[in-house]
């Protein structure tokens, strides 16, 4: 029989935030404290820390805090801790690995353009370079020979971005369109972030004035094309705000598993609106319909098609390919759900009544993710890139679950027996949703049923709570979940709760990731009473461990 709400008091506390105005996404740091007020479960000197989000860019800097000696952008604490993350956030890292990544992904669309002699040039704004480099490129991180880079800093000092949904967008248009003006490149690839980021903001006034920009500035780039003979090709990585609603009428501020446009920009196409192009294609379609349009052979590994070969367009290769990316913009039905089509768009109104247009999938399988999941911006541009189908990590550790490896995972095992062996504490750090790209409630329950078959006495929880796609208050049920798993274990406690604005950062904001190690080391924070927590008896690390929470 589930536990009462009264017997979860972290659960209770995000409830009580959410009464008080907070949200999940930027919630401050809530911290566990027994019937003294000290904090309980704080990592502390020789714990055993495993990080068990996957995707990973996000989770960079909080692990350096941690790992790294005398880090120079965070007050740390003089502590020493063993840590494992699911997959590879960054080759640089102190880490034990989880699950190591298969090999790079070969013969992508930078690789086959750039080997050809041909030039590459792509534009995106911070919020989106890993994306447009590492993830495009196959996990490749650095660049081609050939290979240029144009980053546009994204705002800095806005705990919101609703409050600039115009983001880099005209500067990212301003270089892309001095690219094309400039002839150096044979192939542009431009990333427009403004409605996947506004779009999981809950400010349906924001997100029309995101699409809005986009639609604007993706006018000039396209305008600019046509001038100089560029051919474009229009799409999106994934959907976000298409399907703003749920069916009861709650408001969805996740990825979607819609389609997403292609559209082909030519003057040879033009008036040709009616003519759709081929249906069922993929995001893997793209890149070999790139490499057809500079006249470039289809590596083998792509296993992709050209989308082009049924509308008549000319034979002879174009000189130079355009490829926009809306980064976020799915194919919807129309509708009150449909934010893209309640936006301001005639630019894309215009472009698909007068070019040949389609949509393509881009979530579940077709960009290998397990079958009715959504999209996402990894697997978005690491498919658009790849021309052919790869298995994202999501799916590697859903089948080490399903046969049973995950739990005698190496990795987990040093963790979990070095914990034990030293005497010290267990630490589980990560997202708290069901389904986020970085991460999932699943896999952390299958870490706590694993050090308690290994026998380790003391699990804390630190979760990051962010509402992307999931339901209103979702943070709230989940660290439910969490604590009565927890308090069936026996041995588990969820100790710390941050929205995750604060603690997965990108963008070297060191505030940010400064104040999620102090909630998670010193138990900086809106205290939590927990039930049943008493002080810990004289000469105890109070801060650091409990005894078993007393």
């Amino acid at each position: 029989m589930a536990k009462a709400v009264s017997d979860c008091p972290m659960a209770d506390a995000v409830r009580a935030a959410y009464c008080a105005g907070e949200e999940d996404e930027a919630m401050e740091p809530r911290v566990l404290v027994n019937d003294r007020g000290t904090p309980v479960g704080r990592i502390a000197d020789g714990d055993y820390c495993i990080f068990y989000d996957i995707r990973g860019e996000r989770e960079i800097e909080l692990t350096r805090a941690f790992t790294e000696p005398d880090f120079p952008h965070v007050r740390t604490a003089d502590i020493r801790t063993h840590w494992v993350t699911m997959i590879p956030y960054s080759p640089d890292l102190d880490v034990r690995v989880a699950f190591p990544p298969p090999p790079p992904v070969a013969d992508t669309l930078a690789e086959t353009v750039t080997r050809a002699g041909r030039r590459l040039v792509k534009v995106c704004e911070s919020e989106k370079a890993v994306h447009v480099s590492f993830f495009l490129n196959g996990k490749h991180a650095a660049a081609f020979v050939g290979e240029d880079r144009v980053v546009v800093p994204s705002p800095k000092g806005v705990a919101n971005y609703a409050e600039c949904p115009a983001l880099a967008a005209e500067g990212v248009a301003d270089a892309a369109v001095d690219a094309i003006r400039r002839d150096t490149h044979d192939l542009v690839f431009v990333n427009f972030a403004n409605v996947d980021v506004v779009g999981h903001i809950e400010n349906r006034e924001a997100i029309l004035r995101a699409v809005a920009t986009v639609d604007t500035e993706a006018g000039r780039v396209v305008d600019a094309a046509l001038a100089a003979g560029v051919t474009v090709l229009v799409t999106a990585d994934h959907g976000t705000v298409e399907k703003w609603y749920y069916p009861e009428g709650a408001v969805d501020t996740g990825h979607t598993d819609s389609p997403v446009p292609f559209v082909v920009v030519d003057t040879a196409l033009e008036g040709r609106g009616g003519e759709g192009l081929p249906e069922g294609g993929a995001l893997t379609d793209v890149a070999p319909t790139v490499l057809a349009l500079l006249g470039l052979e289809k590596p083998v590994a792509m296993t992709g098609r050209n989308l082009l070969e049924s509308v008549g367009l000319p034979h002879r290769p174009r000189p130079r390919v355009l490829v926009l990316l809306l980064d976020g913009w799915g194919a919807g039905a129309g509708g009150p759900e449909d934010l893209i089509a309640a936006a301001d768009t005639p630019v894309m109104d215009r472009l698909l009544g007068m070019y040949p247009a389609t949509t393509v999938a881009a979530s579940g399988p077709a960009v290998g993710m397990p079958e009715g999941t959504v999209g996402n911006s990894e697997c978005g541009h690491l498919h658009i890139g790849a021309g052919r189908i790869v298995a994202s990590d999501r799916v590697r550790i859903e089948q080490a679950i399903a046969d049973g490896s995950f739990r005698a995972n190496e990795a987990f095992q040093w963790a979990v027996q070095g914990a034990k062996r030293d005497g010290t504490r267990l630490h589980l750090v990560g997202i708290v949703s069901f389904y986020s790209s970085h991460g999932s409630v699943r896999h952390l329950l299958e870490l706590l049923e694993t050090a308690r078959k290994a026998g380790v006495p003391e699990v804390y929880v630190h979760g990051m709570l962010g509402r992307r796609g999931e339901r209103p208050e979702s943070g709230a049920v989940y660290s439910q979940e969490i604590e009565e798993a927890c308090a069936r274990l026996g041995n588990a406690r969820l100790v710390t709760l941050i929205g995750r604005f604060w603690s997965l950062d990108r963008e070297e904001n060191w505030d940010r990731i400064e104040k999620t190690y102090k909630a998670f080391v010193e138990g900086a924070g809106t205290p939590v009473r927990g039930r049943g927590l008493k002080a810990a008896a004289s000469g105890d690390h109070e801060q650091g461990s409990t005894k078993r929470y007393g």
